[in-house]
């Protein structure tokens, strides 16, 4: 079964995955969220966020004033939530589908990736630098190799992270490592 098919269950503090129990995303992300929408919406030109989630990083990168806003999410109950969110919202754009697959026609000042139980990011660096405008920033949610799409330009900010106790992402350690490409 693929993630998409799976129930979510929503919380304030948290989106649980009810199939495995793990969490998909939580609210101490907050602060990665609030740094990624800074990096990549530097331009304040057409952003392409990935994954909507919580809708955390959305929430940072409307309030950075940006020119457009293009979300791509595939589970359907985030979808609906994202729907939601998006009314009144005239620089945004939702697209339903798996971003390895789905249509875009532009291209981006910045693109912010952080999806969940995503099997292949073999092409992201592909994907990425084929919708990137030049000079665009590019961030990503990064669990391992900082650097693992090996792109050139690629710097990384630390960012301070008060991880849950609960959480199986304590071993972050309070510190999260933001990846940073500019093209």
């Amino acid at each position: 079964m693929a993630f998409k098919d799976n129930t979510l269950t929503f919380s304030d503090t948290k989106i649980v995955d009810d199939s495995t129990g793990a969490e998909v995303m939580m609210s101490w992300e907050a602060p990665i969220m609030e740094k990624s929408a800074e990096y990549v919406c530097q331009s304040k030109g057409d952003i392409l966020e990935i994954g909507f989630g919580m809708g955390i990083c959305a929430d940072y990168i409307q309030a950075q004033n940006v020119n457009s806003h293009t979300i791509v999410e595939i589970h359907p109950q985030i979808i609906e939530r994202l729907n939601t969110w998006a009314e009144g919202k005239s620089n945004v754009t939702v697209v339903e589908g798996d971003w390895h697959n789905v249509e875009l026609s532009g291209t981006y000042d910045g693109i912010f990736i952080d999806t969940y139980e995503d099997s292949d990011w073999s092409d992201f660096k592909t994907f990425a630098t084929a919708k990137a405008k030049s000079g665009a920033k590019i961030s990503y949610w990064n669990t391992s190799n900082i650097n693992v799409y090996e792109f050139d330009n690629f710097s990384y900010e630390e960012i301070a992270v008060i991880v849950e106790d609960n959480s199986y992402y304590t071993w972050y350690e309070n510190m999260y490592l933001m990846p940073k490409v500019s093209i």
